[in-house]
């Protein structure tokens, strides 16, 4: 699994079902009135609620004995979750989303994680505020 996905999971709760969720076996056909047995569309599946990136990081930070800055340091948003935040890993997050800096530069590649992982969050249904993207 990857870095990227272990974070999502972490915000978004994991994928319940990897494929369509299964369909209902069909009700018998009655051998009368065949115009009236027509199949009954089934309902339209409704869209998933946006997860509130902000409000799920605030409350594991408020449950969190300790003070981390999620909302700058990629360092304390691994932390937050529950995951390894070591250079290795902020290195292999970095080649995962595409990173073209220089992964020696620690500095300039967390901040570009931080708001990668953000931006990515959003793509991938996450409501998160502007100011953590850009």
């Amino acid at each position: 699994m990857s870095i990227f996905s272990k974070i999502k999971d972490a915000i978004f709760g994991p994928k319940v079902a990897a494929g369509p969720a299964p369909s209902p076996a069909p009700s018998p056909v009655p051998t009368t009135g065949a115009a009236s047995a027509q199949p009954k569309p089934s309902p339209a599946p409704t869209p998933a609620q946006a997860v509130d990136v902000e409000a799920v990081l605030n409350a594991l930070a408020a449950s969190n004995s300790q003070k981390l800055n999620w909302r700058t340091s990629i360092v304390d948003l691994m932390k937050l979750l529950g995951l390894d935040s070591s250079l290795q890993h902020r290195k292999e997050l970095a080649n995962e989303l595409g990173y073209k800096g220089d992964t020696n530069d620690s500095a300039a590649m967390n901040i570009w994680l931080h708001k990668q992982v953000m931006t990515q969050l959003a793509a991938n249904g996450g409501k998160v505020p502007a100011d953590l993207r850009d």
